[in-house]
């Protein structure tokens, strides 16, 4: 019988393994207490893991021993399991900064919420990020920062002053997002070291998630002002993703020469045809994604992207790229069939995904069932699928929706 990882890498690979893998993400997933544990003397009921370190302020403690117990749960179950690890990244020590918060209703706030406000001061000048305090969020859900962080989703929708509000903040922001300092790199060498102990221990697959690319524009800018900036000022835009570039290439070299790492990944949540076109797309995303798969090619690793929508546009392109391994692929959220998939480039990537998170959370039992086992026959002749619902297990979803999703699994695989 083989390992998780052997599993996993034949499928990355195109090889027939010993069945398909099943995967999945935990997005403050709350598992059965037969499954649960305690982390200094406090139960943890939701799971999550560290893909979502450094972008991320979770409602609990989750430390790497519970990204440990996550996986033997899961391995105790039969499912494949992945350890992320998340890069560091610094500020500059030029940079120095100041948080204050304008009351809701006070003159330059906002009337419904208080603004929380971060002035950088930078060798370039003074640049400030302002977004809405919105309040709690349901529970196991991350949780908005009480500060405003310069990565994170919450910042989109509620941002009052994006960092990035115009061209002149490019050369102030390429100072907030910068290569790992020693200390940095100390602590992702430890941290390595001992998820490469236990990767070998128990065969687990490790990836690390070292590339930004779109995501940290959007996450700089707000979506409007990076879509008007890339189509009305062309040259501004491109420096901003240069500069992202620069530092999310030092991460993935950074995780290349670092023993134990099996695949690196780039986010691409805010890179699909929601946000862009194929012209905008071609002349910002490829290039530096060619860069970066061609890196980690040299070093005999596998490149790992995330689009979960407009794949049928952009999946084709990203296989030209050089990526092995795409998530996702959507039966619910995208209009992509799996067939298609299959015949457009299903035999040069792997494809993870086939059910949808949103099907798990209806409990509909015969639906469940269904997806799972169109997605297993429409891409088991590729041997380059992994089943995995798209793209986590969140508060919401039913357990006894995942042990439906796991019986369709091992009698279709």
């Amino acid at each position: 019988m083989m390992t998780s990882k052997e599993r996993i890498l034949c499928a990355v690979n195109g090889i027939a393994g010993d069945h398909m893998p099943l995967t999945t993400w935990c997005f403050g997933f709350k598992p059965p207490e037969q499954l649960r544990w305690k982390t200094g003397g406090i139960e943890v009921k939701y799971w999550y893991t560290h893909r979502l370190e450094h972008i991320h302020t979770l409602p609990q403690t989750w430390t790497l021993e519970d990204d440990f117990k996550r996986v033997l749960a899961w391995l105790s179950l039969g499912i494949d399991d992945v350890l992320d690890v998340s890069v560091p990244w610094d500020i500059s020590p030029e940079v120095t900064y100041s948080d204050t918060v304008i009351s809701k209703g006070e003159a330059g706030g906002d009337r419904t919420y208080p603004v929380m406000i971060r002035k950088y001061q930078t060798p370039a000048g003074p640049v400030s990020h302002a977004v809405k305090k919105t309040g709690d969020e349901p529970e196991g859900w991350p949780v908005q920062p009480s500060k405003v962080e310069l990565f994170e989703d919450y910042n989109v929708p509620r941002g009052v002053r994006h960092l990035v509000s115009e061209p002149g903040d490019i050369k102030k922001a390429k100072y907030l997002y910068m290569p790992p300092d020693i200390n940095q790199k100390q602590w992702f060498e430890q941290r390595m070291a001992e998820v490469k102990r236990f990767g070998d221990k128990y065969g687990i697959f490790v990836q690390a998630w070292t590339a930004f690319g779109i995501d940290a524009v959007i996450w700089m800018s707000g979506v409007e002002n990076a879509v008007m900036m890339a189509m009305a000022d062309p040259e501004s835009f491109g420096r901003l993703v240069d500069n992202i570039f620069e530092t999310d290439f030092f991460r993935t070299e950074l995780s290349l020469m670092t023993p134990g790492i099996d695949m690196v990944c780039q986010r691409g949540w805010y890179s699909s045809t929601d946000f862009w076109s194929p012209e905008l797309f071609d002349a910002f995303v490829l290039p530096h994604l060619r860069e970066l798969t061609a890196l980690a090619h040299r070093h005999g690793r596998k490149f790992g992207y995330v689009m979960t929508t407009g794949v049928e546009t952009f999946g084709s392109r990203l296989a030209d790229a050089g990526v092995d391994v795409l998530y996702f692929i959507d039966p619910v959220m995208d209009s992509l069939s799996l067939i298609k998939a299959r015949e457009l480039f299903g035999d040069r990537m792997t494809l993870v995904g086939g059910t949808n998170s949103i099907s798990l959370e209806t409990g509909d039992r015969e639906r469940i069932f269904r997806e799972v086992k169109e997605a297993i026959e429409a891409l088991r002749p590729t041997n380059r699928f992994i089943l995995h619902p798209v793209d986590s297990l969140f508060p919401e979803t039913p357990w006894e929706s995942v042990e439906t999703m796991i019986e369709a699994w091992k009698k279709y695989r």
